[in-house]
């Protein structure tokens, strides 16, 4: 018959409580119980004594584990379950809801590295299956800020709440000096880790969800104006590198595409449809397939035929090149990554506001913004997320950084419009026959 026996095993004041269970002869595993007691409240029964009612909790649990324990052993031969250490370490755990029947564990770095490992296999934004590298290396950063945020006690699921919200944040934004568009998609990265424990049976705090992590709107948009473009096309560059990369940067701009997509695209992207020649991708990012006519601009660019292919890294580091030639040097707010030195020869990136040349802050992302900036309000919306795609209109006007103040004045623009065809318009009188006035 088996027996449960709790041991203390320290004499120091936390020492923690072992539980050894009693099969048969040869079959004593031992393990923690993750509770710990100063051996002077400690009884010769085994069992804390009852002297304070945090020492008659204690041994309340302690008999509630051990009913738990034998029930367990009674199924497990039923069951044909291999008893050993580490299945007593496991039914510790689950009795104390440290994990779940499948082994999940409560710790939130452990649910966040459970997300990491079944990112192989799990749905994506797409459709399809498995995590995109840009998505694992962003849990994997947050497991590790995590690791760094907890100094002595391990997080638990359950203690993301609103507060637990707060002083991250606060950690997030002051201490690892991370922009706030980075801190919020760290707290919605947090928000996922908690809903899938949630859906794993691991405890959660119900306040996780009111945890606020919606971007705010861009406060920098950082675009080419249609005459910072003319400047570009007229710059005298003399490095063949530099013709080139001015030819990618063109025609993103004409396209409106990101540089992933931009810089892959070749002779097979250019299709005839009904006499009519587009450009036809699929978006990597997104997974969405996109039509683009080739328009007049566009076959000007590339007349000459499509630029040599160079990889993102060249591309941002040329254009900056260029829009320096081109005397693009208005000081402006933006932020730009600088390397900072940490403790002991460390290194981190880190993106430091401030008032810059506008050239220092060119990268393969002006392209797209500057597509649906300059076509905003003269190409219909609707349009211009066809070709960008943007899912909703809300997500094209934060980002060009428009409000629901322009959105109105473009409205306002368009009866202005109609209001000048309408007087435009011939009014035919009607003249009454001669012949009937008297």
């Amino acid at each position: 018959m088996a027996t449960v026996k709790f041991q203390l095993l320290s004499k120091s004041e936390t020492a923690p409580i072992y539980v050894r269970l009693s099969i048969n002869r040869n079959l004593t595993p031992r393990a923690k119980t993750g509770l710990q007691i100063n051996p002077k409240d400690w009884s010769t029964n085994n069992y804390p004594k009852t002297n304070t009612a945090t020492n008659k909790n204690l041994k309340s649990n302690l008999q509630k584990l051990e009913t738990f324990i034998l029930d367990e052993v009674n199924n497990a031969n039923s069951r044909g379950e291999t008893i050993n250490t580490s299945w007593l370490k496991f039914k510790i755990d689950l009795h104390f809801k440290r994990v779940t029947e499948n082994k999940q564990s409560e710790l939130l770095t452990d649910a966040i590295q459970s997300l990491i490992d079944e990112a192989p296999t799990r749905k994506n934004a797409k459709g399809g299956i498995g995590l995109s590298k840009s998505r694992i290396n962003g849990l994997i950063s947050l497991r590790n800020i995590i690791n760094e945020y907890q100094v002595k006690d391990s997080i638990k699921v359950k203690d993301v709440n609103v507060n637990f919200a707060k002083t991250f944040l606060n950690f997030l934004l002051n201490t690892k000096k991370y922009q706030k568009s980075t801190a919020l998609k760290k707290l919605a990265d947090l928000k996922t880790v908690c809903n899938d424990a949630e859906l794993n049976g691991i405890e959660v705090n119900v306040q996780y969800k009111k945890i606020n992590s919606t971007k705010s709107n861009n406060e920098n948009i950082l675009y080419l104006t249609p005459s910072e473009l003319k400047l570009i096309e007229q710059a005298h560059l003399t490095k063949e590198a530099h013709q080139n990369a001015r030819k990618w940067l063109l025609l993103g701009c004409s396209l409106g595409q990101r540089g992933s997509d931009l810089l892959q695209l070749n002779e097979n992207n250019f299709i005839n449809r009904n006499g009519l020649e587009v450009i036809e991708l699929k978006q990597q990012k997104t997974g969405k397939n996109i039509t683009i006519p080739v328009l007049d601009t566009t076959a000007e660019i590339i007349k000459s035929g499509l630029p040599y292919k160079i990889s993102i890294q060249k591309f941002n580091k040329h254009i900056k090149e260029i829009c320096e030639s081109a005397g693009i040097d208005e000081m402006i707010q933006g932020s730009k990554t600088k390397v900072i030195v940490k403790g002991k020869g460390n290194k981190e990136k880190r993106k430091i506001n401030g008032l810059y040349p506008k050239w220092q802050l060119m990268a393969s992302h002006v392209c797209r913004r500057t597509f649906a900036t300059n076509l905003y309000g003269i190409l219909p919306t609707p349009l211009i997320m066809q070709i960008t795609a943007h899912s909703s209109e809300k997500m094209l006007l934060n980002y060009i950084g428009k409000n629901s103040l322009d959105y109105a004045q473009q409205i306002a623009d368009f009866y202005t419009l109609q209001a000048i065809k309408e007087k435009k318009q011939p009014h035919l009188n009607i003249v009454k026959n001669a012949s009937n006035q008297n």
